[in-house]
């Protein structure tokens, strides 16, 4: 009898957990507390009380290469940085694909998971939920905890003394859907992340000035990497994560340097991270430069203190006539549903092994998927959560003893300060590749770069220099993807194919710079036996 799992959340961890727990012959049942799917990146033009919500104009900081599932790669017309409203069509023609709404029941809230009476002999799990004003109760063999980190608000207004005096509105990012109603504004945003950077440009196009206040400061990187490539393409390799692994930590962080300030200079533009030899999630913005090149926005310390019209900021300096300000404060995150003993939130952090199980229960039947902030694309990274998790419910994968899982928990938690620092923000970063690599290990899909290079080594040349994204971890061990080689050799083709809308003359295939070289080395060479010949 296939074992039944509760799913809560159909948002896009939601999804690819239903997906995997069919792969291995589960019975999932999904819960959503909404009528739809897609979580986070379904946009809807008011705010609702426990759902994640975004502002309108929301573009994916990842390329659809590196962000799609790894046995269904996205369309290639599709653009290579998606609209909110793009990925979404994404997840639902992925839905489809995979037959996934049969086991979701809609505008269903979980109220309450709690260990079975025999749970340390059955693992079981008793689940109570509410729709249309009725609870219901189920038994379940496993819980997989899709809720997401995105939903409640941190506003810090301790932290800002005068906040009380202050005459103008202020609010959330997470109540910011578009920039109407902001025109001719004096605006003040608080933060320095993806979002706040979003809000800042988007509002300068129609407010008369914006300020960005920063405590940190931060990297900036453009979406476009070399070649025009998108940046993730470019980072995120086996050859660059190893280099960033195996040197040492003063040239790693030098060459972090070198890298994030080749666009332009952080510190002319006021921009420099305090300590920049951090990891931190650098902030991916395109327009945030330019914007502060021609005077649109402002980029301002801490604040110190407000008053009624008022920001004084840490250096002493004074904005008058603010009329708005938006704090771009981030999230913390909680699982009301669930009780503190099973997953405890202290501090914006949980004690989760592989920040997916509880080291503490007796049998490991309750998984939290998505709870990570990696360096990259957080889609392929829940994918491979699931696919662990499932594996684990099955009894195929086991987990190490409690005494491991919490010194292992330890000691992550220390490599994670030492290298994206304390900052709340950063409570959930983990490196990317690494990462990827330890969970498909954990399942037997990490793909054998030393034996490819024997039996392809075309491929593993590309597994190594290329971009690290999902097929990878499609070629080899349980949920092989027949697919998985053609998708990582044509990726390049999907990449181009939504930029080449304007047919073009062949050119020759004769590169002109190669000539130039050939050129430059000829002349160098004559010139070295003129000499000869002068003495």
């Amino acid at each position: 009898m296939a074992k039944k799992v509760a799913v809560i959340g159909a948002g896009v961890s939601g999804l690819v957990s239903l997906k995997c727990c069919v792969d291995e012959g589960l019975e999932p049942t999904c819960f959503e507390r909404t009528e739809d799917i897609g979580g986070l990146w379904r946009f809807k033009e008011y705010v609702e009380d426990g759902r994640a919500s975004i502002y309108q104009s929301v573009i994916t900081n990842t390329s659809k290469e590196m962000s799609c599932f790894s046995d269904f790669p996205m369309p290639e017309d599709f653009p290579n940085f998606l609209h909110n409203s793009k990925l979404l069509e994404y997840f639902r023609i992925f839905a489809r694909k995979f037959d996934l709404l049969k086991y979701i029941q809609f505008q269903t809230t979980v109220l309450s998971v709690k260990k079975h009476p025999d749970f340390s002999s059955s693992g079981e799990w008793e689940v109570v939920t509410e729709s249309n004003s009725k609870k219901q109760s189920a038994v379940f063999d496993a819980v997989m905890v899709c809720s997401g980190h995105h939903i409640l608000p941190h506003i810090p207004l301790e932290s800002f003394p005068g906040i009380e005096k202050f005459k103008g509105q202020y609010f959330h990012s997470r109540q910011y859907k578009h920039s109407e109603g902001f025109e001719g504004k004096h605006i003040l945003v608080i933060g320095l992340g993806n979002s706040a950077s979003d809000i800042a440009v988007e509002l300068s196009k129609k407010a008369a000035q914006v300020f960005i206040s920063t405590r940190h400061g931060s990297w900036v990187m453009s979406r476009i990497s070399k070649d025009g490539y998108p940046w993730d393409m470019v980072f995120h390799t086996r050859f660059s994560s190893m280099l960033r692994n195996v040197l040492p930590q003063t040239i790693r962080k030098w060459m972090m340097e070198q890298q994030m300030n080749q666009w332009f200079n952080h510190e002319n533009y006021g921009l420099e991270p305090q300590n920049k030899y951090l990891m931190k999630e650098p902030v991916i913005n395109d327009d945030l430069p330019s914007r502060i090149l021609y005077g649109a926005i402002k980029v301002k310390p801490r604040v110190k203190e407000l008053t009624e019209t008022s920001a004084i900021f840490e250096d002493g300096t004074v904005e008058k006539d603010i009329d708005v300000i938006v704090f771009a404060t981030g999230y913390a995150f909680s699982f009301p549903f669930l009780e503190d003993s099973l997953v405890k939130v202290e501090d914006n952090m949980v004690s989760l092994y592989k920040y997916m199980f509880p080291p503490h229960l007796e049998k490991s039947t309750l998984a939290c998927i998505g709870l990570i902030q990696p360096l990259g694309s957080i889609f392929p990274t829940v994918e491979l959560q699931a696919r662990w998790a499932t594996r684990v419910f099955k009894g195929l994968c086991t987990l190490p003893s409690e005494r491991t899982m919490m010194a292992d928990i330890i000691k992550r938690s220390e490599k994670r300060i030492d290298l994206f620092g304390k900052s709340q923000s950063q409570t959930l970063q983990t490196n990317y590749i690494d990462y990827l690599d330890e969970l498909a290990s954990e399942i037997g899909a990490k793909p054998d770069l030393l034996s490819l290079l024997l039996k392809d080594p075309t491929l593993a040349v590309k597994l190594y220099f290329g971009p690290c994204n999902s097929y990878q971890y499609r070629l080899t061990g349980p949920g092989q993807w027949k697919g998985a080689r053609s998708a990582i050799v044509t990726q390049k083709q999907r990449i181009l194919k939504p930029l080449k809308t304007r047919a073009l003359t062949a050119s020759s295939n004769f590169p002109v710079p190669f000539l130039l070289k050939i050129l430059a080395l000829l002349a160098i060479v004559l010139a070295f036996f003129f000499q000869l010949q002068w003495f």
